[in-house]
């Protein structure tokens, strides 16, 4: 399948977009990697508060199992223990869900930065790029590429006549639009490259037994 045109000066123009476009999606990703990284630093003391509570759960529920081995009293004892450790597990629980937030921010805002530039330029890049690739796939089944038969030149001579600017129709050859009327191959070739000229395509050399246009 034909990805780029064959004149070079339109062959370059789509080259230097697709890079562009990888360019612009690699950019975004370093950009998106730093932020992220930026704002995970924000859940230091969300872990800091996570492990205080861990340690203090800790302290506390060794305190109470030693409290609980008191003859007669070691209930009462564990008591506060017991307590203060589930207080300890609030606090871990607490930093963990901050923890969390600031993950989940950081992992959203690296998503928005990648898909709204990037996003952006795809609206106008694959229209572009889609539609060129269209209009060359159809054009080569136009030239008999990959088929038996000649080229249906009077197709493209026609496309031209009805779409082309009247200042690229100006240039050529007087007598060309009677010419084409008329059937003359000469005509239908000067229209036919004229067409491919815009899609940046050559006539193959058999279709118009002369030089290619520049």
């Amino acid at each position: 399948m034909r990805l780029y045109a064959d004149r070079p000066d339109r062959r370059a123009r789509q080259v230097a977009a697709d890079l562009g476009l990888v360019a612009w999606l690699v950019l975004w990703l370093l950009v998106a990697r730093v932020v992220h990284r930026a704002v995970l630093v924000l859940a230091e003391p969300g872990r800091a508060l996570a492990d205080l509570g861990r340690s203090i759960s800790d302290t506390m529920g060794s305190a109470a199992g030693a409290a609980d081995g008191v003859p007669v009293v070691g209930d009462e004892l564990a008591t506060p223990f017991d307590a203060l450790g589930d207080a300890g597990a609030s606090v871990t629980g607490a930093g963990q869900g901050a923890q969390d937030a600031v993950s989940t921010l950081a992992t959203v805002l690296a998503v928005v930065l990648v898909l709204l530039p990037v996003g952006w330029l795809l609206l106008r890049w694959l229209p572009w790029r889609l539609g060129w690739l269209r209009e060359a796939r159809a054009t080569d089944r136009l030239l008999g590429h990959g088929a038996q038969g000649p080229p249906d030149l009077e197709l493209l001579a026609g496309r031209a006549l009805a779409t082309a600017p009247v200042s690229r129709l100006a240039v050529l050859p007087a007598g060309t639009g009677a010419g084409w009327r008329a059937g003359d191959p000469a005509a239908v070739r000067e229209l036919a490259g004229l067409e491919l000229q815009r899609l940046g395509l050559h006539l193959p050399p058999d279709a118009t037994g002369a030089a290619q246009p520049a």
